[in-house]
């Protein structure tokens, strides 16, 4: 069955109710490799940091190699870029001497950076529209936000789930360390070319500088994953399909196509997997990539439709949903500065809170 035709299933009140892909992954070194995942600092004060490791019922142990938010900032910048990069209106905002997309903005749509700009009164009038039930505003100038979710949480309160999500773990793993020890290239106290340190912090600040040897012992060291590696990405069509343009039927239609398209265009990418210094991943191809779309009644059907049939698909829904106006705004000091004043806070707190979604 052609995309064209599989569109219409998947927007259909009793579709898929999402497309899911599994991929195996492997360090560039070998399935035996060392990797990194990312470190978290502890948060409380006395708690450990470090590697997201959990047990399960099994005691398996599971890392968390690349998490959602991770993901989708690592997805959302394909869409800076050609042919992607027309499918969507380009928001810059100029800060400084640097230009930042929207689509580098954490919290996107919601982001301090946008939001103090002259394009803060149309995104809250585009929020305000999205809890009244019409998404169309917030799709013509940031459609990537409908996608990999957004919340605005810092005014209006409006809240959209993710339709995209991606996340990488590691299975039965093994926890490393690592040591060194830093060598200063000559021996500055011994040669006179420096006092004897007074004290704890004098001593402190020549490590710190390079003067003395400084060893560095039990630190993280990545893990070993015995149980592989593993990319778990869902499409929910059902969050496609709460999507309204008000209560034009035919807008709402153009929305819904519109953003599957960019769903699917992002969901059919594959990722850059250099994540982070030691941790460079790659496809397994001893293990099969699963790519199905899972039906209300369980049953998984595997898809067949390629990238390029999405991207042509996307092209053709973003001619008729008609793409916002691309924009490079400056970044508005005396608007942040409004928003960061105890005064405009108070207004603020006193808002009603919509309810979330």
């Amino acid at each position: 069955m052609s995309l064209s035709k599989k569109i219409d299933e998947f927007l259909s009140l009793n579709g898929p109710a999402a497309l899911v892909i599994r991929e195996h992954l492997t360090p560039v070194e070998g399935e035996d490799g060392v990797l990194f995942p990312p470190t978290y600092a502890a948060q409380k004060s006395g708690e450990p940091g470090g590697y997201n490791i959990d047990t399960d019922a099994q005691g398996q142990s599971i890392c968390l190699i690349d998490s959602v938010g991770a993901q989708a900032n690592r997805i959302e910048p394909m869409f800076e870029e050609e042919p992607y990069s027309s499918l969507v209106p380009q928001i810059v905002v100029k800060a400084g001497e640097k230009e930042v997309s929207i689509f580098e903005a954490g919290h996107r749509a919601g982001d301090a950076l946008v939001r103090c700009s002259e394009l803060q009164q149309t995104l809250q009038d585009a929020f305000k529209s999205v809890l009244k039930g019409d998404a169309e505003p917030l799709a013509k100038i940031a459609p990537t936000s409908l996608v990999f979710g957004v919340w605005d949480s810092r005014d209006t309160q409006a809240k959209l789930p993710r339709i995209i999500g991606s996340t990488i773990r590691a299975y039965d793993v093994s926890r490393l360390k690592r040591s060194a020890q830093f060598n200063p290239a000559t021996e500055y106290v011994n040669e006179g070319l420096l006092p004897e340190p007074a004290d704890k912090t004098a001593k402190d600040a020549f490590a710190e500088r390079g003067f003395i040897h400084v060893p560095a012992t039990g630190s993280h060291g990545g893990i070993i994953a015995h149980g592989g590696i593993r990319r778990d990405a869902t499409l929910a069509l059902t969050a496609i399909r709460r999507l309204f343009a008000g209560k034009d039927d035919a807008k709402t239609l153009k929305l819904r196509r519109y953003i599957l398209g960019l769903s699917l265009v992002a969901f059919t990418k594959n990722p850059a997997g250099d994540l982070r210094q030691g941790c460079n991943l790659v496809l397994d191809p001893s293990k099969p990539r699963e790519f199905v779309e899972v039906l209300p009644t369980g049953e998984r059907k595997p898809v067949t439709f390629t990238h390029e049939d999405a991207l042509a698909f996307a092209q053709q829904a973003a001619h008729d949903f008609g793409v916002g106006e691309s924009r490079v705004v400056p970044f508005d000091k005396q608007r942040a500065l409004k928003d960061v004043s105890p005064k405009d806070k108070e207004e603020k707190k006193s808002k009603p809170k919509a309810a979330k979604s």
